[in-house]
């Protein structure tokens, strides 16, 4: 009974967590289309807010305050500015075309390092990870970095951007999930791309990385 309460708990937060959303920044941009979690697309695609009102609802849901709000504009298909806060504990991410990444003020930079020995591997559920072609070529890139850390969602993007981890692996994406966090590694001075080497956000999949070794961790990640 507990688990149905929180997934019924979780939609609602979700739901009006966007409605409120929404309705604040079609107040402010009437002009702008949206495209979200719970509501899908709404007006303009040429323009749209791309929205997750909660990302991390599993965390969410069990009182883990690893979750946040994602926010990201995208323009001609091209993601031109984007927002991470997590409201318990205040952190926000932005960052906008052109103007770097920032954090609480600080401006973000990624790590110079430039080996795979040296690089932290950070993912998100390996359950999900597991049943794709790419499973045996994370396995070798675990092997082949020097440590791993399951810190996923927007959480492991942020420590990327930071310079605090090198490389970020996740599948299971949709669009919303990733838009923001595009131009917060870039701008960062990263890379990301889905894991056939992309630069786009459709496709279920991520490789971020400090732009450094994405090459070279692509070729790891790639299926034989």
């Amino acid at each position: 009974v507990q688990v149905g309460e929180d997934v019924l708990d979780r939609l609602q937060a979700d739901r009006e967590a966007e409605l409120a959303i929404t309705t604040s920044l079609r107040r402010a941009f009437p002009e702008i289309g949206f495209l979200g979690e719970e509501f899908g697309q709404q007006g303009s695609t040429d323009r749209r807010w791309i929205i997750d009102p909660i990302d991390g609802t599993k965390n969410f849901v069990r009182h883990i305050p690893m979750w946040a709000v994602l926010l990201a504009l995208e323009e001609q298909g091209e993601i031109t500015a984007g927002v991470v806060l997590n409201p318990v504990s205040g952190d926000l991410f932005w960052a906008r075309r052109g103007d770097g990444a920032w954090a609480n003020g600080r401006r973000l930079h990624v790590s110079d390092v430039a080996t795979l020995p040296e690089a932290f591997l950070l993912h998100s559920s390996l359950s999900l990870l597991r049943p794709t072609p790419y499973w045996p070529g994370f396995v070798r890139l675990v092997d082949g970095t020097a440590r791993t850390r399951g810190f996923g969602d927007y959480y492991g993007y942020g420590l990327v951007a930071e310079g605090q981890g090198e490389i970020y692996v996740e599948v299971d994406l949709k669009p919303w999930d990733v838009a923001p966090m595009k131009i917060l590694i870039e701008e960062a001075g990263g890379r990301l791309t889905d894991l056939s080497g992309r630069p786009n956000i459709y496709d279920g999949s991520v490789l971020a990385t400090n732009g450094r070794l994405h090459d070279e961790a692509l070729r790891v990640l790639r299926p034989t």
